[in-house]
């Protein structure tokens, strides 16, 4: 297994990677009723296209497997910048999906290295991977100076324990699409 910089031909993967992570009730609520789940992942995989967006593949790390098919992904930037970032999402639902997000809280702050994604193929989970992706995007937020942060669902205890276990500890609630998350940081 190998963690490498995403590229672009990991868009879809990414996309994929994406919506596993925020759950298919919020993806739901994305498309609304007058779109389908596949509009959605074209939503992401643009998004994922771009090099100015929070879910570039320029903030993203992919695991490989031996025959070099990508099996789970990490995303993460600095929170200073999701502002301009974001806009780019907000233009694209509108555009895609017919929805106007606007209203979304942000999800991390200036001034925390935000893990924003993370997800693994269902074949590939309870070998650790998480645990090697999360410590690969942990080293770019200590090389930027500021803590990792991220979001978990209040009942995905699972999820919760990873973190905890390599030294995340709850700093707070915020809100992630209009759903009230702990908020953990490390460093």
């Amino acid at each position: 297994m190998r963690i490498i910089p995403a590229q672009p031909a990991h868009a879809a993967f990414l996309a994929h990677c994406i919506m596993d992570a925020v759950g298919e009730d919020i993806c739901d609520d994305f498309r609304g009723e007058n779109h389908s789940s596949e509009d959605v992942k074209n939503l992401f995989t643009s998004l994922a296209l771009r090099e100015d967006t929070q879910y570039s593949y320029r903030n993203a790390l992919v695991a490989i497997d031996e025959n070099d098919n990508p099996v789970g992904a990490i995303i993460g930037y600095d929170g200073a910048g999701l502002h301009p970032m974001r806009e780019h999402f907000f233009t694209a639902a509108r555009e895609m999906l017919g929805r106007d997000m606007r209203g979304m809280e942000d999800e991390c702050e200036a001034g925390e290295f935000y893990l924003d994604t993370l997800a693994v193929i269902p074949e590939h989970r309870g070998k650790g991977l998480a645990k090697v992706l999360l410590k690969a995007m942990i080293e770019r937020a200590v090389k930027s100076g500021r803590p990792a942060g991220l979001l978990v669902d209040k009942e995905n205890h699972k999820a919760r324990r990873l973190y905890e276990s390599i030294g995340f500890r709850k700093v707070g609630e915020r809100p992630f699409a209009f759903v009230m998350m702990d908020h953990l940081q490390i460093g």
